[in-house]
């Protein structure tokens, strides 16, 4: 698949997320236990969410293990409950690419948009994150944007 990289400035964004800490390979093992905690929680909140999406948070601590927020967007601001944090996702600008397909070959958006900031002369910063859009049982029709911000 061909990507196209954009730049975009960011917006924060209100997560209701489990931070764990994760070995780069093993991310797509911790999903869904991290965010089960999440949504468990979210049942319980009326009106915390509407139409937000899961999304992660990747903190660039380390190039081996980093710290990851598995969250979904919430409406407003909630005291940390448990496991489960109110986080809000860093500001700035980003390069962005979106990813249509299998969650399997999403890691081809990230060496996309690696690749994209070594031809461009830019560095990336201390954080990524993936949005995830609606569900389909067709993985032809899933996506997820991958934003990188920038230094």
């Amino acid at each position: 698949m061909a990507y196209d990289v954009t730049l975009e400035t960011l917006r924060p964004r209100l997560l209701a997320a489990v931070r764990r800490r994760v070995a780069i390979g093993r991310v797509g093992a911790e999903v869904r236990p991290a965010l089960d905690v999440v949504w468990a929680f979210l049942r319980t909140q009326s009106g915390l969410r509407t139409d937000g999406h899961n999304v992660l948070l990747y903190h660039h601590d380390s190039p081996a293990v980093m710290t990851v927020d598995f969250g979904v967007e919430v409406t407003r601001a909630f005291p940390d409950t448990g496991d489960v944090r109110c986080v809000s996702t860093p500001v700035g600008e980003a390069a962005v690419v979106t990813h249509r397909g299998p969650y399997e070959e999403l890691h081809a958006a990230h060496e996309a948009l690696h690749a994209w900031c070594a031809r461009h002369g830019r560095t990336v910063g201390g954080h990524s994150l993936e949005v995830y859009g609606d569900w389909s049982d067709d993985p032809a029709r899933l996506e997820a944007t991958v934003q990188y911000l920038l230094r």
